[in-house]
């Protein structure tokens, strides 16, 4: 977020007297930019300045020489004995200065960043009383290697400042300044700058701007392009939606730079307080003139590179060691700058010297040996840069500025205020060539039409068309009457943006800038009525239903990432050829672990599940319902879409068939003790049955019969305790079971775990579309039957259940399986299956003949089926 201070806000705009931040961060949010947070000095008193007056070189038995010091504070010195004021002695391991030099002293009781206290303390040999500071020990760079002396650093008495021994070093150097943070919305890129924030401060206060971002605001006039300047070719064939990626780029020329010129204590202290680290004078005057006008610029080192520079799309292939020392693969849709070195054989060669409007590249690096520095100010397309910058995960502050939208007319002027100030710092001379290529006028700025009666339409607020007009010529817009045609409407606004508002594209943003500026708090607070709608979607309720029904069993909804790593597929044990380790892969994902979407659902799951037991959470019980992606077999690639225009038909259709599948699933894992031991006597662990019974409850609430059958394999699950759960028809829709051991190993969670797995969206579609009907309740009493079936210990329990209801038939009002057993009484290799079986007649009181033929039938229809014999 932008940083702003007052001291460097007053350039651009007329602040009052004694503005305080609170009170710029309230201005500023008349006109949208919010307040972020109001960051105060680190630094506390007494820092005062301090003269060297006697130097004493100690050598330690260590090897390390320090310098006993005595510093005239002024009125912070120390007495003797009879109350006269002298000199405090310091100890200082710093060899910069010497004898006469200004330094800065932080004395006892002042706090330094970190925090660090300053006390008067014992040290080598000596009682030191306070501490000679260097730029890092106050927080105004990463220069540790010696203290400030103040001349050096641009603060004398001949340029107006009051070096006094005593004075406070803390407003000379700027420390106290509060600094406030601002939140700028991603349409408004023109407020990252302290022009752009001036301008809006202007707006919302009235005060007087001077946009320094003219060429009026500054000394002299631009000087033209000239046949000698530095030559600039764009040879962009592959431009992104359509649009070449640079449309402006400026070269100059600075000769004679003294390469250990120091950047000014100012300029020092504005990039500190603004978030940025003084590095070297050329790097830092070209994030100051960054920070200041909003137009990045790059600064080469002459002598590394060779005529022309070309801007182009990068080839297959081509890599990159950036300023960061990261070597970086290049897309072909990353905008490069380039150049042309002669070879060692003679011939010339492709060079890359940056990816344009993101980060330069380390070839071409200034260095501490430069003296002659080419600088770059261009115009680069923001979506080029967008997607550039997040292809490569290169948040780099121009990046952040192009890809919201740089003035194309700010290029020039900012390259001549980077050349001023290496003049005015460095000691260079600027060369007389220029080169300026420029095609913005290729693209014309867009005239946008605004009805003048649409911002009272929009708002509700009715505003004077000369308000409108003048709201509109405040913010930088030309506007003129619209000529209109016989029987044409009236009121027709024709309005240019400006070339820093390339947000301004419609007659709504047009709206929102008038609202904006004649402020928020005109525009009334109405209750919108809440028109009759149709309530929530059969899909809707489903979903809703199943959620309250698994946490009425018990179960706890989570929520979690649907990002996952390739490993997962390994952890459950998923074959090679198993189609849910096809995934969609992320180009730019939150972890570069987890950088695909899930396929299945049980595996983040699990994952919520394995961080509660490694919170000590042993027993649990939890369920998540979220979607899945699961790419199609042979699926075109998805056609890359243009920006700020509809796509056409054709396009969504393509976007469309190239989208991978996202259904809905809803899975559970159960884990440690059900029902919980205690007092009353030993609980129950989880168990296989307990999944599949709470997948048909999943089931039985969607109103959809599901058919359930033993899976000999399918991984996460145990190979013989897993069910498959199939509709009618035989499309499977999930599994449920205890997990395979391997997988509970892996994992780390209990032992003997289980879950459930349901695709919620073939569920669905498989329910019934009738509403449910209430069912007559009969007032007849209840008849009672239990039936005990003796099978083959390999018939699915399913079955014989099917055969029972089968021969029951209608009078059949629930049936219970009540007992399983095993043993001699039965016979080797068999099982007996006891139903209970309870019946009623809606009309009538069933007699006992009919209570047995219904269990004559039962029989009869089990044996038919699965071969079961009524057990004696």
């Amino acid at each position: 977020m932008p940083y702003v201070v007052t001291e460097w806000l007053a350039e651009h705009v007329e602040l009052p007297e004694g503005l305080t931040a609170e009170q710029l961060a309230a201005d500023l949010v008349r006109v949208g930019l919010e307040e972020e947070g109001i960051h105060g000095a680190q630094v506390t008193g007494p820092v005062v300045v301090g003269k060297v007056v006697a130097m004493t070189p100690e050598q330690q038995k260590n090897g390390k020489t320090i310098n006993w010091c005595q510093v005239d504070v002024g009125s912070h010195n120390a007495t003797d004995d009879s109350g006269n004021p002298v000199p405090r002695g310091i100890v200082c391991g710093a060899h910069n200065f010497t004898v006469g030099d200004e330094v800065v002293v932080a004395l006892p009781g002042a706090v330094l960043p970190g925090p660090f206290p300053i006390a008067s303390r014992k040290t080598y040999g000596h009682v030191s009383d306070g501490m000679i500071c260097s730029a890092r020990e106050l927080g105004l760079g990463q220069d540790h290697a010696g203290i400030i002396v103040l001349e050096q650093h641009g603060y004398s008495a001949e340029l107006g400042h009051d070096v006094t021994p005593g004075t406070d070093a803390i407003a000379l150097l700027g420390i106290g300044e509060q600094v406030l943070e601002i939140n700028v919305t991603p349409d408004r890129g023109y407020c990252f700058s302290y022009r752009g924030v001036a301008r809006e401060f202007a707006h919302s206060t009235g005060a007087s701007f001077t946009d320094r971002g003219l060429e009026s605001s500054l000394a002299a006039p631009l000087p033209s392009a000239t046949p000698d300047g530095f030559p600039v070719e764009v040879a962009d064939a592959a431009p992104v939606h359509g649009v070449v990626g640079c449309d402006r780029f400026v070269t100059r020329v600075v000769r004679g730079i003294d390469p250990q010129a120091a950047s000014p204590a100012w300029m020092q202290r504005r990039l500190t307080q603004s978030g940025m680290r003084p590095i070297s004078l050329v790097v830092d005057v070209s994030n100051y003139v960054m920070l200041d006008l909003g137009q990045p610029t790059h600064c080469y080192d002459l002598a590394k590179v060779a005529a022309p520079l070309v801007v182009r799309r990068a080839a297959a292939g081509e890599r990159l060691t950036t300023l960061d020392d990261a070597d970086r693969a290049l897309d072909p849709e990353d905008l490069l700058i380039t150049d042309s070195p002669a070879l060692a054989d003679g011939e010339e060669g492709t060079r890359v010297l940056g990816i344009a409007g993101v980060m330069g590249g380390a070839s071409s690096e200034v260095s501490v040996t430069t003296t002659d520095v080419l600088v770059e100010a261009a115009h680069f397309d923001p979506v080029s840069v967008a997607r550039t910058a997040r292809r490569h995960r290169l948040a780099s502050e121009a990046a952040k500025r192009f890809e919201r939208g740089v003035d194309p007319r700010l290029a020039a002027v900012a390259a001549q205020r980077v050349v001023d100030l290496l003049v005015e710092l460095g000691g260079g001379a600027v060369d007389a060539a220029v080169s300026d290529l420029d095609r913005t006028a290729e693209a014309p700025a867009p005239v946008v039409r605004l009805a003048l009666d649409e911002p009272a339409r929009l708002t509700g607020v009715d505003y004077p068309q000369e308000r409108v007009r003048a709201l509109l010529a405040e913010i930088g817009c030309t506007v003129v009457d619209a000529v209109v045609d016989a029987g044409g409407d009236a009121g027709v606004l024709e309005v240019t943006p400006p070339s820093w508002r390339p947000d301004l594209v419609d007659a709504a943003s047009l709206v929102e800038e008038v609202a904006r500026l004649d402020g928020y708090d005109a525009i009334p607070s109405i209750l919108p009525s809440a028109p009759a709608g149709t309530g929530l979607t059969a899909g809707q309720q489903a979903r809703r239903s199943l959620a309250r029904a698994l946490a009425e069993a018990g179960l706890v909804e989570v929520l979690s990432y649907p990002f996952v790593a390739p490993a997962q597929h390994d952890d459950l044990l998923l074959p090679e050829d198993d189609p849910r380790r096809v995934a969609v892969s992320l180009v730019n994902p939150l972890s570069d672990e987890q950088h695909e979407m899930r396929t299945n659902l049980l595996g983040t799951l699990l994952a919520t599940a394995r961080r509660n037991v490694g919170r000590g959470i042993t027993d649990l019980a939890v369920f998540e319902t979220g979607l899945v992606t699961r790419p199609r077999v042979g699926a075109p690639a998805a056609p890359s879409l243009p920006g700020g225009s509809r796509p056409s038909d054709a396009d969504l259709a393509a976007l469309a068939a190239a989208l991978p599948d996202q259904p809905r699933h809803v899975a559970g894992v159960l884990a440690g003790e059900l029902e919980p031991s205690g007092w009353w006597g030993a609980g129950r662990r989880a168990e296989w049955s307990d999944a599949v019974a709470l997948a048909r409850l999943v089931a039985d609430t969607l109103r959809v019969d599901v058919v359930v059958t033993a899976d000999a394999d399918h991984r996460p699950w145990h190979p013989g305790r897993c069910a498959r759960l199939a509709l009618a028809d035989g499309t499977v829709v999930g599994h449920a079971g205890e997990l395979h051991p391997q997988v509970v190993e892996n994992l780390g969670l209990p032992a003997r775990a289980v879950a459930f797995e349901l695709d919620v969206d073939a569920l669905v579609g498989a329910a019934p579309a009738v509403p449910v009907a209430a069912t007559p309740v009969s007032a007849f009493p209840l008849a009672k039957e239990d039936v005990a079936l003796v099978v083959d210990a390999d018939v699915p329990a399913a079955d014989v259940e099917a055969a029972v209801v089968r021969g029951a038939g209608d009078l059949l009002e629930e049936l219970r399986l009540f007992d399983v057993f095993t043993g001699a009484q039965v016979g080797a290799g068999k099982k007996s299956l006891a139903f209970s079986l309870r019946l009623r007649a809606a009309d009538r009181t069933l007699t006992a003949d009919e209570t047995a033929a219904v269990r004559d039938r039962v029989v009869a229809a089990a044996a038919e089926a699965v071969g079961a014999t009524l057990r004696s």
